[in-house]
């Protein structure tokens, strides 16, 4: 026997609001803002690794005496 007709409105409206909530989840994911606020907050979290740090001194050390040697020459 088919289904009543409350039970096919019963799961459209089920199936409307899965929906509405999928999309308000994409929509706060892909909210620009926040995707920025994520990079920033990585960025911010991998340049305390000291590894990290003392790379970029090492290399920041090599540009500017490269820059330096320019210079003078």
């Amino acid at each position: 026997m088919g289904r009543d007709t409350d039970d096919i409105e019963r799961e459209i409206e089920r199936a409307r609001d899965e929906l509405a909530e999928t999309l308000d989840a994409l929509a706060t994911r892909a909210n620009p803002q926040r995707l920025a606020e994520d990079a920033k907050a990585t960025a911010l979290v991998t340049l305390q690794k000291p590894a990290v740090a003392g790379t970029l001194i090492a290399v920041g050390v090599v540009v500017v005496a490269i820059v330096i040697k320019k210079i003078v020459s």
